[in-house]
């Protein structure tokens, strides 16, 4: 067989099993609503997710390393130590605080300013916001991070809430592990959905499947519609899970800015990316496709022709 009939013949059955799907659209779209409500639950879990890191104006900011450097040394030497710390593949942004500017913040922010006045000497130092990289935002690449800044010549001191540290990553590894598990447990049940699905095609067309037998036909051919028809009804459901997601979106948005803005924040809810939007269709295929093959490999390989 040439490379160009069998392309044909895939594509023939590709089309064939849509326009078998479509004889029946009201059960097709149910057994699709199904696998849409088992999909937008990881899904907005996940969108969830994504849009609390980005109200907290990304979450490993709340590692912030403070960094107080020497008061002897100059600012030439702050900055040094600023290129230093911006080198290292455990850093993300290094963030640089005059003795002046922090003075000038403490001034405006903590109501003491004319006590501040009556100082001769500004006694505070210069200092450096070392924020780690996703990566080491981890109790323990903090903690090897917070050491290494605290060998560097001239640094006076180094100071990391190692508790709050701690007490947020258990709560990201919590969450990502509840979206990791809902979506695992749900993408399961999107494979039974489909297998029971095909199962119930199968045995509705038994007699054609015995007939395909007696001239010759192979298991794998029996099988191609089916698998086909699986990937039909994950595209499908995988495209009613994005709607319902950029639905529920979309009905949360207002009540989400009018929350932000009463805590002074420009934030607004944000929905699916292009990019895990695809990756979300294609999961859904793949899943379909999955119980298809199972429940159509088992089911075929059973019928023999009578």
């Amino acid at each position: 067989m040439s490379l160009n009939a069998y392309f044909a013949r895939h594509a023939q059955t590709l089309i064939g099993s849509l326009g078998r799907i479509l004889q029946e659209p009201l059960a097709a779209l149910m057994t699709m609503a199904v696998i849409a409500v088992a999909l937008a639950l990881p899904l907005f879990l996940n969108l969830f997710l994504q849009n609390a890191r980005a109200a907290t104006g990304n979450w490993n900011e709340a590692f912030d390393i403070s960094v107080y450097i020497d008061k002897q040394a100059s600012e030439s030497r702050l900055q040094a130590i600023a290129k230093q710390l911006r080198a290292r593949d455990d850093v993300a942004t290094v963030r640089t605080i005059s003795a002046e500017q922090a003075l000038a913040e403490f001034r405006e922010y903590s109501g003491f300013g004319k006590a501040l006045d009556a100082l001769t000497d500004n006694p505070l130092p210069n200092a450096l916001i070392v924020t780690p990289s996703i990566v080491a935002s981890t109790p323990e690449g903090t903690d090897a991070l917070k050491a290494a800044i605290a060998g560097i010549t001239d640094v006076q001191a180094v100071q990391l809430d190692s508790e709050w540290v701690k007490r947020l990553h258990a709560m990201l590894v919590i969450l990502r592990r509840v979206v990791l598990l809902t979506g695992g447990l749900l993408g399961l049940g999107v494979v039974l959905i489909v297998g029971n699905t095909i199962r119930l095609d199968i045995l509705n067309r038994r007699a054609e499947i015995e007939v395909m037998k007696l001239v010759g036909a192979s298991d794998g051919f029996a099988r191609r519609p089916f698998l086909y028809s699986g990937i039909w009804y994950g595209v499908g459901g995988g495209l009613m899970a994005l709607i319902l997601v950029a639905v529920a979106a979309a009905v949360l948005a207002a009540p989400v800015e009018r929350l932000a803005l009463l805590y002074g924040s420009e934030f607004r809810l944000q929905g699916l990316q292009w990019a895990p939007a695809v990756v979300v269709v294609a999961a859904a295929a793949a899943l379909g496709w999955l119980g298809s093959w199972l429940a159509a490999t088992r089911h075929i390989r059973a019928i023999e022709p009578s």
